[in-house]
């Protein structure tokens, strides 16, 4: 018992800059031409995710800030993106120097990619099924 009155708290993880093999610009250029192709604000989109126009305007011009994955989904979904695309994006594109990624690096990131695109699968046959009910609910009002 003597030595647990010496113990200190653990240390909670407070970094906030950029994790090696994060794309942010990546992110920026992604949130950037999707947001003028939908020709929508920060304000609006602000409005429709739940985040700050603070952290978009961050996210915007690619400053190393993390932001949780949860920011990243909600910003995807008010854009009409699946959830987990700017998470994939940031992920994914990134350009690593020949050779940094050891063996045991490189099946994560698989592995992500691969949950990614399950996930888009799963995605797009919901959608094919309601374009399915809906040209059918045509067919049978033309019928009419």
């Amino acid at each position: 018992m003597r030595g647990m009155t010496n113990r200190r708290p653990a240390r909670v993880y407070t970094a906030r800059g950029p994790v090696e093999g994060e794309d942010w610009q990546a992110v920026a250029a992604a949130l950037n031409d999707r947001m003028a192709a939908r020709r929508i604000g920060q304000q609006e989109l602000a409005h429709l995710s739940g985040v700050s126009v603070s952290t978009l305007r961050q996210l915007q011009h690619g400053a190393g800030r993390r932001v949780q994955n949860k920011t990243l989904a909600a910003i995807s979904r008010a854009l009409a993106w699946p959830e987990g695309h700017l998470a994939a994006v940031l992920l994914t594109r990134r350009s690593a120097p020949a050779g940094s990624t050891t063996g045991a690096e490189r099946p994560a990131v698989d592995e992500q990619v691969l949950t990614l695109l399950h996930q888009l699968e799963r995605r797009m046959a919901e959608v094919g099924e309601r374009l399915a009910l809906i040209e059918h609910a045509i067919r049978d009002h033309r019928a009419r």
